[in-house]
């Protein structure tokens, strides 16, 4: 596999430095692996730290900045950041009205960002956790014990980001992320491998005519293997498992996601399938987002997540935010 690394030890510190040189309003730590918004901390507000294995860009870092996350802490590729990294991202956003840390339901990242939970909390700063596990495709898998996290996450950072720009109170904060995880699903599909930097070749063995249906964002097993379908074919499937999960009663926001290799071309037209689904299930579509944003490597495929959503949560999505990656209202 050809990739626009240098070697495969430093490729993470190498896109950081990048990342500092194209957004002087972060403050990227490359050596120690913290991303901080520069105006950290800022005063009377609750920050939100997430993290994660690299290889899922943007997610986190991207969405570092007013409006979403205070800090991001990159661990590896696939891998879990470390507690020190976690405890320094709290230490550097808290302004004495407390952290949430926004987790992903992996065995790695729930067991560090506990013990740096801890270390925090006998350093003074207050700390409450949100875990994000909305995959709908398996229960129990690789990397996980429980759902997966996957693209509820963005919904999670942008929409309790909002809240805590407001000057919403810690637990206010954390109880809007807990209830956008209670509102949202996911259901993710890989027609290709990914390929991580260490390995140099597909992670796993797709064969050129099948597709994997509820696939992992590491690659991790779905439900099924199957011939390759059309994008009507594989909108139904996806839509259908999750709506057979979450049962929305209200407006939902819907997430057409890229996997990191599958272009914008196909994501619209993907969009328009998942889009004729819920009008076919009348399911009413409050805010559609369609990109690159919770990825796996050069993996081709999407996912799909919806998020149904009272007036309220839709106001904390539509407010004002100012990432890298994520930008409106300003």
């Amino acid at each position: 596999m050809k990739m626009l690394i240098n070697v495969a030890e430093t490729v993470v510190t190498d896109a950081l430095r990048g990342m500092a040189a194209a957004h002087p309003e972060l403050v990227v730590d490359a050596e120690n692996r913290v991303i901080v918004r520069r105006d950290a901390p800022v005063a009377e507000k609750v920050a939100l730290v997430s993290g994660g294995g690299s290889g899922h860009e943007p997610l986190h870092g991207g969405f570092v900045g007013p409006g979403m996350l205070d800090a991001a802490c990159p661990g590896e590729v696939f891998t879990s950041p470390v507690p020190d990294q976690m405890v320094r991202a709290a230490a550097a956003v808290d302004s004495g009205n407390g952290v949430l840390f926004v987790v992903k339901n992996y065995t790695g990242d729930v067991l560090n960002f506990q013990m740096a939970a801890e270390l925090a909390e006998d350093e003074g700063v207050q700390v409450a956790s949100v875990l994000v596990n909305d995959d709908v495709a398996v229960t129990d898998s690789t990397f996980t014990a429980g759902r997966r996290g996957t693209g509820a996450t963005l919904f999670v950072e942008k929409i309790a980001g909002a809240a805590a720009e407001e000057g919403a109170p810690l637990e206010r904060v954390e109880a809007v992320a807990r209830q956008v995880v209670d509102c949202s699903r996911s259901f993710g599909v890989a027609l290709s491998a990914c390929s991580t930097p260490a390995k140099g070749s597909p992670t796993f063995e797709l064969p050129p005519g099948e597709l994997e249906l509820g696939v992992g964002i590491h690659g991790e097993p779905g439900r099924e293997r199957r011939a390759m379908m059309t994008s009507h074919e594989i909108a139904d499937f996806a839509v259908h498992a999750i709506l057979e999960d979450l049962q929305p009663r209200l407006p939902v926001l819907a997430l057409v996601n890229g996997m990191g290799a599958t272009p914008l071309l196909e994501l619209y037209g993907f969009a328009g399938e998942v889009r004729r689904v819920l009008d076919e299930r009348q399911v009413p579509v409050a805010r559609t987002l369609v990109g690159n944003y919770v990825t796996s490597l050069d993996m081709a495929g999407c996912s799909v997540t919806l998020c149904q959503v009272d007036g309220e949560l839709l106001r904390l999505w539509d407010a004002p935010v100012e990432t890298a990656s994520l930008r409106w209202g300003r």
